[in-house]
């Protein structure tokens, strides 16, 4: 057969080549059943959501054995949706009103919400639907009797899937999985998230082209360009051998020196540090080499709770990380809800287009309180330590000082109550709208540095939701369109002496950091697994020779053209 090229989105880096196998757990669906017994219906369904939790910790366990507390996080989420009040209302309203059987509630209920959440076209509440649906099964296989299914394979193979939930790719034998491909998701779904953590290829967002993939065919993946070339000839499958052989033994060599410094060359010093979501990701990305956090998303403190957290709680959280982190700076972004990321305790009303909505700093100044409460937590933490506050989805100078007002007036009041704080901060902002980027030479002037967000900076560059598969595969963030913004951005900074870190998937690319070197990134934030290649590759080069990469790149078509440009020179 003639070698076919498909392409995706590339969702965790890697080569892998396989045969392909296709995976479709059965999805259970009760018929209409009666019960006139409510309160033995209820019992049956407290039981099965008991033994359901115990299976859920039990996954969680082997997640945080496998890949990390960061990653086993997913599965809390998972088991707080069993003791959701809405939720078990509802099904508890169905038992006792409609006299139908607990599986029958419990699954007309789950159908009903997790419709609810996929209608709203965002990333995060696409991510929830999955973790519903897989827990919404789970609860119904308990209920029905039915033994879980697991995939059992006789020799390693790709899995092909229209989507994977957490439990199902968590629960894969590693040595038997080469990669993934899946026509749903992007590259922040759960199925990306445990790829990456296990050291996995996967392409996401393939769409229909998932319909040319056919079971037994061979294939090789590349999880980093999101391509998957079927039925490959010799000449194509020796040269991935050869890649693959030399990308692992770069690994191991990357991670016995990925304590050192990124020196490129000719002597210049990048900042190489890590994207974290959660305090026990500290740990991690001390131990992969990272040099200070580049990113520590807060969402995690204000997501799936009733109540948002309190200055406290926070204090003592971030004081945590930032004394683990010692000296090495700590970059710390303000709550990034709204948009992709809601929170019920806001009653934030529902929007069109959230990603264009109130979301990021916007909410942040309509809801004042929670961020003064965060800036005092942070600046009593920081006293002592090389703290950084950013503020995210700025897009204009008018939001920059209204930004900065709220952070004096968090000073003043912690002066006021004689608090001891820290003095020194920089404050930044992340570059992920167009019109700030476009106007960073106005904003540079009032912001201590930039980070630029590449993931949403990409997607609202060019027009292409990331998470929609029909589009997803314009989101590319080595689009020469949106490496001119990134170069713009740097510019800007640097001629009012300011510096610039890149936060977005884009950095933790070891392909990419030519391009972002030649283009004077000072700092380079990603998920800490990738922080010893990134600074592998930082040390072979040359910023001159970089520089006339980047350029090169800049006259480039598109982002094809690009990504054969710099595969060809590494």
């Amino acid at each position: 057969m003639p070698t076919t090229t498909l392409r995706g989105v590339g969702a965790s880096p890697g080569i892998a080549i396989g045969h392909l196998h296709h995976y479709a757990e059965a999805t259970l669906n009760v018929a209409h059943s009666t019960s006139t017994d409510p309160a033995r219906e209820k019992a049956r369904l407290e039981e099965a959501l008991a033994q359901a939790r115990q299976e859920i910790q039990a996954l969680a366990t082997q997640a945080q054995h496998n890949v990390g507390a960061g990653e086993a996080a997913i599965f809390e989420a998972h088991e707080m949706f069993l003791d959701d009040p809405e939720l078990l209302d509802q099904v508890d309203s169905m038992l006792q009103q409609q006299q139908v059987s607990a599986a029958y509630a419990w699954q007309e209920s789950m159908q009903q919400a997790v419709a609810e959440l996929r209608a709203i076209d965002d990333e995060y509440l696409a991510a929830r639907a999955t973790d519903l649906q897989d827990v919404a099964q789970r609860v119904l296989r308990i209920l029905q009797g039915v033994e879980e299914q697991k995939l059992a394979l006789s020799e390693p193979a790709i899995i092909v899937a229209q989507d994977l939930t957490p439990s199902q790719t968590i629960q894969f034998e590693n040595e038997k999985i080469r990669a993934f491909c899946i026509a749903e998701g992007g590259p922040t779904s759960h199925v990306a998230i445990l790829a990456k953590a296990l050291g996995i290829p996967a392409i996401t967002g393939l769409g229909k082209a998932i319909e040319n993939l056919h079971d037994g065919q061979r294939a090789i993946v590349n999880g980093a360009s999101g391509e998957i070339i079927l039925d490959p000839d010799k000449v194509t499958l020796a040269t991935y051998q050869q890649e693959i052989q030399a990308l692992t033994q770069a690994r191991q060599d990357a991670f016995q020196d990925a304590h050192q410094p990124a020196t490129t060359r000719d002597g210049h010093t990048i900042e190489v540090v890590a994207n974290i979501g959660t305090p026990e990701q500290v740990a991690e990305a001390l131990r992969q080499g990272a040099d200070g956090v580049g990113l520590l998303r807060t969402e995690f403190l204000f997501m799936e709770r009733e109540a948002a957290p309190d200055e406290d709680e926070q204090y003592a959280i971030y004081r945590s990380i930032l004394q683990a982190m010692d000296q090495r700076p700590v970059v710390v972004r303000t709550f990034d809800i709204g948009g992709d990321k809601p929170a019920t305790y806001l009653h934030m009303s529902k929007e069109m287009n959230p990603f264009l909505g109130i979301r990021g700093a916007r909410l942040a100044l309509e809801h004042n309180d929670l961020l003064q409460a965060q800036l005092r937590a942070l600046l009593r933490a920081g006293e002592g330590h090389n703290l950084k506050i950013m503020f995210p989805m700025v897009s204009s100078l008018e939001e920059v000082a209204a930004l900065r007002a709220q952070v004096q007036q968090a000073q003043a009041t912690l002066s006021a109550q004689n608090t001891r704080y820290a003095q020194q901060v920089e404050i930044g902002i992340m570059i992920e709208v167009p019109a700030a980027a476009v106007m960073a030479d106005v904003i540079a002037p009032h912001v201590d540095f930039f980070s630029i967000g590449t993931n949403d900076l990409t997607q609202y560059v060019m027009a292409a939701d990331r998470t929609n598969s029909a589009v997803a595969h314009l989101a590319d963030a080595l689009h020469p369109a949106v490496l001119r913004f990134i170069r713009m951005v740097i510019d800007a900074a640097h001629t009012h002496g300011k510096w610039v870190g890149l936060c977005g998937e884009l950095a933790g690319n070891p392909l990419a950091a030519v391009v972002l070197l030649g283009l004077g990134l000072d700092e380079f934030s990603m998920t800490a697994s990738f922080v010893p290649l990134v600074k592998q590759r930082l040390r072979q080069l040359d910023t001159e020779q970089a520089r006339a990469i980047a350029l090169h790149t800049l006259g480039l078509p598109n982002a094809q053209a690009v990504h054969a440009y710099l595969e060809s020179l590494a």
